[in-house]
């Protein structure tokens, strides 16, 4: 059934749908487009209406063919929308599901494209904050790539950023999808471009090995691992590309590459990718009903129990916030509570605790005598140090000489009695003149 989107656009039927609203097939003045409709609840909101607005000159002005054009926005009565695109083609994470993993050379281009429109993105100013490979395009109406691997926008930019209100992001709150989170928004840092570096080289791991690296289980296990674990390396993976996949999951933001460096980097590994077949790798660790849960990341566990949501050790994103059932249309926007003060807390007890528990108890007991015999020594020290500073003070003031008049031999004469102090007065007489 048709449907009027503003005095310009008419949608007829759904073709996708997510936690931020559903996308429609439409029309308008200038052909097909793509109209993504943001959920009511968000078109009530006035602060995120506000930022709507201001944002339309920065993502209609976002003009790149690696990048799903935003063509207008639209704000009408309850309806909020995104006027984009329409891309003859389906999304990675589909490619995937149907596929499996790609060929280096057929990943490495598609990563590339995508490298190319963050490029433009950061330089800018917009951050995609949401990069994974649900919001990935591969346009299947334009001429291939490397290997044969179709041409890949990137699309959604924006939108976590727009429904990212001020209202919306308290401290307890997180925005993005677990698998692909850099660590320094998991410990509460403004998100900057690196971030976007961080989850595309998610991407680029995920297309090769058919998993992410540090996905898998409950999300408080995920969100650690991001933070304390070192990226498990892809066996059989050239020295080249591996090297830049590596330092594109550094920890540190500022040692990841730069979109415009990345992309240019990953096609100069692309000769040396011809011909070779895709990885496989099997799944490594513990499967999540093997792996025990901490105190401080059971609060995390809910997600992923009841029917409905999705446990699996590997592959697409574990959902930060579960429906009633899967949702096959993808999610395009997903949010989690970050840790309360006391969670954090229970963290460095666990700590505490393993690090003791790494001690056999006799060293224990040693350890702690040994502490009792420092303190013991310090404090004797400090007494030593402390009488021999009297007694020192003590003979430096017996041994000073008095002070006064006519102390010593050969003081000097003494003043008169009655005299005045300060030296010789003059006479006072009565007859003084006045």
């Amino acid at each position: 059934m048709a449907r009027k989107i503003g005095s310009r656009y008419t949608v007829h039927q759904v073709i996708g749908r997510g936690s931020a609203g559903t996308v429609w097939l439409g029309e308008g003045p200038d052909g097909p487009v793509a109209v993504k409709l943001l959920r009511e609840d968000l078109a009530s909101d006035q602060v995120l209406v506000g930022r709507f607005v201001q944002e339309r000159a920065a993502l209609t002005g976002l003009d790149h063919p690696r990048v799903v054009g935003v063509r207008d926005m639209v704000v009408d009565g309850d309806d909020l929308a995104l006027v984009m695109e329409l891309v003859q083609g389906t999304d990675l994470r589909s490619r995937l599901e149907r596929d499996g993993v790609l060929p280096p050379q057929a990943a490495v281009s598609v990563i590339a494209d995508v490298a190319d429109g963050l490029a433009a993105a950061h330089a800018a100013g917009i951050v995609h904050r949401d990069v994974k490979p649900e919001n990935v395009l591969l346009d299947l109406a334009a001429p291939p790539g490397p290997g044969g691997a179709p041409r890949a926008k990137l699309t959604d930019f924006g939108i976590a950023r727009l429904v990212d209100a001020p209202r919306r992001t308290r401290a307890t709150r997180i925005i993005g999808t677990p698998d692909y989170l850099a660590p320094e928004i998991i410990e509460g840092l403004e998100p900057r471009a690196a971030v976007d570096i961080y989850a595309l080289a998610t991407v680029l791991y995920e297309l090769l090995a058919g998993f992410t690296p540090f996905g898998g289980g409950h999300t408080g296990a995920v969100l650690r691992r991001h933070v304390t674990e070192s990226v498990p390396p892809v066996p059989g993976l050239p020295d080249g590309l591996w090297r830049i996949i590596a330092e594109c999951l550094a920890k540190a933001p500022a040692s990841r590459l730069r979109a415009a460096e990345l992309a240019e980097r990953l096609r100069e590994q692309l000769p040396a990718l011809a011909g070779l077949p895709g990885i496989v790798v099997p799944a490594q660790g513990r499967a999540p009903a093997e792996e025990a849960l901490t105190p401080a990341e059971a609060v995390y566990a809910e997600v992923d129990a009841g029917p409905g949501t999705h446990k699996r050790r590997r592959g697409p994103a574990v959902p930060l916030v579960p429906g009633p059932s899967p949702d096959s249309t993808r999610d395009t926007h997903t949010s989690l509570r970050r840790p309360s003060p006391q969670e954090l807390a229970s963290y460095a007890a666990e700590s505490r605790a393993q690090r003791t528990a790494a001690v056999p108890a006799g060293h224990r007991k040693g350890r702690r005598a040994l502490v009792r015999r420092r303190r013991l020594l310090a404090v004797l020290l400090a007494v030593v140090l402390l009488l021999a500073g009297a007694a020192a003070a003590w003979t430096a003031f017996a041994a000073e000489p008095p002070a006064g008049p006519g102390a010593g031999a050969g003081g000097g004469a003494g003043t008169h009695a009655g005299a005045r102090p300060g030296g010789p007065q003059p006479p006072v007489s009565s007859n003084a003149p006045r």
